[in-house]
């Protein structure tokens, strides 16, 4: 969720029901060198607790450094670990997914977070089910992760191979919630609360994380809850409440400072903007406008013209009926 997961949507998804987040992964080594570029990944405001900061890296004495100095400047509630990202220029650091292949290396690294923190927070892990089919090891490595005093897993139910192709193997993480004694929480393929319900009916596990279903809608989370407490699914968000999302969330950007001016932060936002448009009426065309946006004003023009061909067309529906 690198790219995704930054300050001002966490703050949009706490609004909307989010009950614990973690920040973008952030470089062990990038944090050594106080990287101010990398620093800002570890913003955080108050109201998003209970929040996790998520680092990766290979050698576990200077993650631990890296968490020591992450606690020094901002006391996040717990320190996250990632085992789990398959893009290849973490990788090829020996980062994320590949550590799967490496479970001494793996051990180090848990370990020596575990131990420069030394309790002052808990340290949670997140990984994959393996790195390909043939080597699928996640109940191996809950247990590494377990006695390297991890407080809690989290379990992509793919292969690093996968990537985000394929179905996820809930079957897998199933087993390792049953095979140790630490929470796990299970990810993957979750689109709504009848997903959730599913998952928490069927496995072992503590709790479920969503992922990549919060890039285009962030109001999954309260649908969630509603399904949960009811058992029947909320109705849709509506098209003009998704813009005035979206909008906002343009606006918060902006303001947030992270950005030199305005049309960088716009244009930071192109992928942003075209996930929220999935299942919109005529979405590829607004796609291909907004990808070349370059301020609030001509979002809010796009914006505009959507919600009025949608009235149009809801207008002439009445006529015909």
């Amino acid at each position: 969720m690198a790219g995704v997961t930054d300050v001002v949507f966490r703050q949009l998804c706490k609004e909307l029901g989010a009950d614990v987040m973690v920040t973008e992964f952030v470089s062990a080594e990038g944090i050594m060198q106080r990287d101010e570029y990398t620093r800002k990944y570890t913003e955080f405001t108050d109201e998003q607790r209970p929040i996790g900061i998520q680092l990766f890296g290979a050698d576990g004495a200077r993650m631990g450094e890296a968490a020591k100095k992450i606690i020094e400047w901002k006391r996040p509630d717990f320190i996250d670990i990632n085992f789990g990202c398959p893009v290849n220029k973490v990788v090829s650091k020996n980062g994320g997914s590949s550590l799967l292949k490496d479970c001494p290396t793996l051990a180090s690294v848990a370990a020596g977070v575990v131990k420069a923190l030394d309790g002052s927070v808990p340290v949670t892990a997140k990984i994959r089910i393996g790195w390909d089919q043939e080597s699928i090891n996640a109940p191996e490595v809950c247990h590494i992760l377990e006695d390297c005093g991890m407080q809690a897993i989290a379990i992509h139910g793919r292969t690093r191979a996968q990537s985000y192709s394929g179905l996820a193997n809930w079957e897998v993480i199933d087993a390792c919630a049953q095979q140790v004694k630490i929470p796990v929480i299970g990810n993957g393929d979750i689109h709504s609360g009848a997903d959730i319900a599913l998952r928490k009916k069927t496995t072992a596990v503590s709790g479920i994380m969503i992922g990549r279903a919060a890039m285009q809608n962030p109001w999954i989370f309260r649908e969630a809850k509603h399904y949960l407490a009811t058992g029947e699914a909320m109705q849709a968000t509506s098209v003009e409440d998704r813009w005035k999302l979206i909008l906002r969330h343009c606006s918060l950007t902006v303001l947030s400072a992270r950005y030199p001016s305005e049309r960088h932060a716009i244009m930071s936002m192109r992928g942003r903007l075209m996930a929220y448009c999935k299942g919109f009426a005529g979405a590829r065309e607004i796609r291909q406008l907004l990808c070349k946006v370059e301020s609030i004003a001509q979002v809010e023009d796009i914006a505009a013209h959507c919600l009025a061909t949608l009235a149009q067309h809801q207008e002439e529906s009445l006529t015909i009926s």
